[in-house]
């Protein structure tokens, strides 16, 4: 009952900042946690931070912590990741998802939806 589309990926130096944003549509995202993975090769998808249904806690991977920030603004039934301090090793095709479960939210199996994905490349 939801639909979620990516945006904001794109080209950037290491070094450099980009805004992902995930719009959703079909049902208000206040019904639902939000998370960004991410995949670069192979068929699985790396957990990069995840946000509860209020905004109220969030979660993130070692590697981005520090450098990478979720957020939502529920009022726009839109979430978004904001990527500082890219790395070459950030390249990916980065997803959002959305479900309706608390628990274990690093995991692709807690989530119900996803977007179609939008690419982010770091140059060196």
């Amino acid at each position: 009952q939801v639909q979620l589309v990516e945006s904001g990926g794109g080209l950037v130096q290491a070094g450099g900042s980009l805004r992902l944003s995930c719009a959703a549509s079909g049902r208000t995202i206040s019904s639902y946690h939000m998370g960004w993975f991410r995949q670069t090769s192979g068929p699985q998808r790396e957990f990069v931070a995840a946000i509860s249904r209020s905004g109220g806690s969030t979660y993130y991977a070692d590697s981005v912590k520090g450098r990478f920030t979720i957020s939502r603004d529920n009022a726009k039934n839109t979430g978004y990741l904001q990527m500082n301090s890219l790395k070459p090793e950030d390249t990916a095709v980065y997803y959002c998802a959305a479900g309706p479960r608390g628990l274990g939210l690093s995991s692709e199996r807690r989530y119900d939806y996803w977007g179609q994905g939008t690419q982010v490349t770091v140059s060196s």
